[in-house]
């Protein structure tokens, strides 16, 4: 049986244009938050491959959309090459070992060696394959190599970001030290998300917009192309996702490129600025404001907006970012509808 989303990843005549939500599976979800509260903790649950199995399940049965997303975190894979992780209520991820030097790099697991352990992501996977309709889409992810990074070395989250800038700038060699690394065991984790039964792949590369447009390329989105066309080569018919948040300027800058299917597009940039630079080349994704989910009137005109933009062709509808804790979920529900009532082919 086809499913609607690979489809519309390769651009092949779609019923209707499919839709999901990044975050999908969280805290807006009374369900969700039952489940977690099972666990123990957000990494308990990630741990466990029955629980994270259930959760990212859940969008489907209530909210309607057509494609799961894996439930996982990208900072298990710096976990899993020996960082020192803790999930800190109230304050987030932290690593209590962050990289300052070539000595710490040098310690880390690599390769092979760190992807191997992550067997409980391959778990949840198989798990999924068994219990996910024929019809609906599996998406596997990692973090890009550069949003790794700057939680590796800045120890937690940053709005500064001022210890992996400062390394960019008065070290650029071992930035890229660490990056080659964590590019590696990237491109084997999302081997081995494949080989269990990922249907899709996605590279997230939340803190893109700390990088000034002009260097972007060298400390990021030439490590995520590599990593796509590693895929692409070895795995054809899976499509491959690329979103990186916040990097309207270096579209503007004709600096995308490279063999992927989709090009996930952020709120604060245009849709139809995308669609005239890119959509040609690739299907685009997104790209809703995701406070709008706050309303029901406010979510029906943007959905309204960027299908008259996008006219049903080369798109994928979701988020431009991800969903918030708070937002209603009859609201998540009412997005998803008018997402296919407005793109429903007769």
């Amino acid at each position: 049986m086809s499913k609607i989303f690979v489809d519309a990843c390769f651009r092949k005549e779609t019923p209707y244009t499919p839709v999901w939500m990044m975050r999908q599976a969280g805290r807006y979800l009374p369900e969700y938050m039952e489940v977690r509260g099972q666990a123990g903790s957000f990494l308990n649950l990630c741990h466990n491959p029955e629980k994270a199995c259930e959760v990212t399940i859940q969008p489907l049965d209530i909210v309607g959309v057509d494609a799961a997303i894996l439930f996982s975190d990208i900072l298990v894979i710096p976990d899993e090459m020996g960082m020192d992780l803790e999930f800190i209520k109230g304050q987030g991820p932290v690593f209590h070992d962050p990289i300052e030097t070539q000595e710490d790099v040098d310690r880390l697991i690599c390769g092979e060696e760190a992807a191997n352990k992550l067997t409980y992501v391959y778990e949840t996977i198989k798990l999924l394959k068994e219990k996910l309709p024929e019809d609906k889409a599996l998406i596997g992810f990692t973090g890009a190599p550069w949003t790794l990074a700057t939680y590796m070395i800045e120890g937690q989250g940053t709005k500064t970001y001022n210890l992996c800038k400062k390394m960019m700038y008065s070290n650029p060699e071992l930035l890229h030290n660490i990056l080659r690394k964590v590019t590696d065991i990237v491109k084997l984790y999302l081997e081995k998300q494949i080989q269990a039964g990922a249907d899709v792949v996605q590279i997230f590369d939340s803190w893109a917009a700390a990088i000034e447009p002009g260097r972007y390329d060298e400390f990021s989105w030439k490590y995520m192309v590599e990593i796509a066309e590693y895929i692409k080569e070895k795995y054809p018919h899976i499509p491959v996702i690329m979103f990186p948040k916040g990097i309207s300027a270096f579209i503007n800058m004709d600096g995308v490129y490279g063999n992927f299917d989709v090009l996930g597009i952020d709120w604060g940039t245009p849709m139809a600025m995308a669609k005239a630079k890119l959509g040609d080349k690739y299907v685009l994704q997104g790209n809703m404001e995701p406070c709008r989910l706050y309303s029901k009137e406010e979510t029906t005109k943007c959905v309204e907006k960027i299908q008259e933009t996008m006219q049903g062709e080369g798109h994928i509808f979701n988020l431009g970012h991800g969903i918030l804790p708070d937002v209603p979920v009859e609201n998540a529900i009412h997005f998803v509808k008018e997402c296919q009532r407005v793109s429903k082919k007769s």
